[in-house]
């Protein structure tokens, strides 16, 4: 089975996947002043939809093993993991393609907001430290329902993701 050394999220290195943006750093210029400073729009999305705000309970395997993949065609997903450092894969836009063999690994900080594009093969982040990772999704409405497509990788594709 083929191993990924998951490694730090970097502008650079998460560039062909999306963005991401740390919600708790207070990076850029604010604006407000006294008892207040507010950081807009450091990630911006748009949808044809209502934004549908969800919850993500992951529990800390005892191997990272990926036996399974998602995307969704026409649109992003969003996630911060809320109560711990997460392991995060992603592999590049294909057509529909399972391409593993080009997939990454990245340890997300707590707190940092995600923003995979549209056709961006991942699948839930993963708990670097916690029993249970929670995560803040965030999906057009509907999308886990009509735009998302899920494939079982077979022997080959599968691959462990190392920290």
């Amino acid at each position: 089975m083929r191993t990924i050394q998951a490694k730090p999220l970097t502008a650079d290195a998460f560039r062909q996947y999306g963005t991401f943006w740390s919600a708790v750093d207070g990076e850029g210029y604010g604006l407000g002043g006294g008892f207040f400073t507010f950081y807009p729009d450091r990630i911006a999305v748009s949808s044809e939809k209502r934004i549908g705000f969800s919850t993500l309970k992951v529990s800390k395997p005892e191997k990272y093993i990926v036996e399974e993949l998602e995307y969704h065609k026409t649109t992003w997903e969003m996630f911060m993991p809320l109560n711990d450092d997460a392991v995060l894969h992603a592999a590049p836009k294909s057509g529909g393609d399972v391409v593993t063999e080009l997939t990454e690994a990245f340890i997300v900080p707590k707190g940092t907001m995600v923003k995979l594009d549209a056709a961006v093969w991942h699948l839930a982040a993963m708990p670097v430290n916690v029993e249970e990772l929670q995560s803040l999704i965030v999906l057009p409405e509907g999308t886990y329902m009509n735009d998302c497509t899920k494939v079982a990788l077979n022997d080959e594709q599968k691959f462990e993701i190392v920290i």
